[in-house]
């Protein structure tokens, strides 16, 4: 994958540190982070 872009897809989103937010895009809910390992999206 280019840029090491990668994404858990996960049946429940959590945020994982202090840093994570739980935003909704598209319908879907997603974790954003500072940190790339703690991206989530609900699906």
């Amino acid at each position: 994958m280019e840029g090491g872009f990668l994404v858990k897809v996960k049946a429940s989103v959590k945020p994982i540190c202090d840093k994570c937010k739980i935003v909704k895009r598209h319908g879907k809910v997603r974790v954003i982070c500072e940190n790339p390992k703690h991206k989530q999206i609900q699906g």
